[in-house]
């Protein structure tokens, strides 16, 4: 099976296993993975379930989850990448800004992507080259025009290791950004950023980092909506970059100075 509709297909079909049991079934146990990091029961749930389904409909493919590993995406491969619940505390807190995003990778590159947000009976996706829906109504990213009419999202503040240092970037781009842009928010859930990106919600989404369970469907589906998706040094973003930048056309120019900027002083 390799058509990106097939493969489309199968990945519909796990999501909507991911979704019935995030939407039946309570947290349950916490474990934490470290500093102020955690997985609820649902999140193994799920990615069990998915990894399971998956297996089954594409056992030619490998498959990468948050919480149990897997194989990594190299060229010449294809690999399943899952975040099963993206937005963990939210959807522990009862929040709904949460998400289940399965995306494809094919070598480094991402082809396939679905962010299903349960709470809000909301369901993206994309194929390469195939546009980006909403459902079935295809969407396309903002038009906005200039950086100080933005609606700009950025990523959590780090936990863990080196968090002070690492968040010296962060809280400096907040900073600098607060008095460019129309308004600067946190969701919560960078499956969620994209994919309101991708569907002119918001007009920029900011990630100072790039972990492929978090971003590849993401990634996806904002560029099939036609937005520019890049690293910090403004090349195209693929598994290896370190952080996730994406915005229209117009927004992009005028917000990569002020990363590069946040970034040079906490490297001081």
């Amino acid at each position: 099976m390799t058509s990106h509709a097939d493969l489309l297909r199968v990945a519909n079909a796990a999501v909507d296993i991911a979704r019935g049991i995030l939407l039946r079934t309570e947290p349950g146990r916490i474990t934490s993975k470290g500093d102020r990091d955690m997985a609820s029961e649902v999140d193994y749930a799920i990615e069990e379930a998915v990894r399971e389904h998956l297996a089954i409909h594409t056992p030619e493919i490998s498959f990468l989850g948050e919480e149990e590993g897997g194989g990594t995406p190299e060229a010449g491969n294809q690999t399943w990448v899952l975040d099963p619940v993206d937005g963990t505390a939210n959807f522990i807190r009862g929040l709904p800004m949460c998400a289940i995003s399965l995306g494809l990778i094919d070598g480094k590159e991402g082809v396939l992507g679905i962010i299903d947000l349960p709470y809000l009976d909301v369901r993206y996706s994309a194929t390469d080259g195939g546009g980006a829906y909403c459902g079935n109504r295809q969407i396309r990213a903002s038009g906005t025009r200039s950086l100080s009419e933005a609606i700009v999202t950025i990523g959590d503040y780090a936990v863990g290791d080196n968090s002070e240092e690492r968040n010296s970037a962060r809280l400096s781009l907040t900073g600098q950004l607060a008095g460019r842009v129309q308004r600067i928010r946190m969701l919560g859930t960078a499956a969620l950023d994209l994919a309101w990106l991708a569907d002119g919600k918001t007009d920029a989404s900011v990630a100072l980092s790039n972990k492929a369970w978090d971003m590849t469907a993401g990634v996806v589906i904002a560029r099939e909506a036609g937005a520019r998706v890049v690293d910090s040094s403004g090349i195209d973003h693929n598994f290896d970059s370190t952080a996730t930048i994406a915005a229209n056309a117009h927004v992009l120019p005028e917000l990569l100075p002020i990363i590069h900027r946040a970034l040079a002083g906490s490297a001081e």
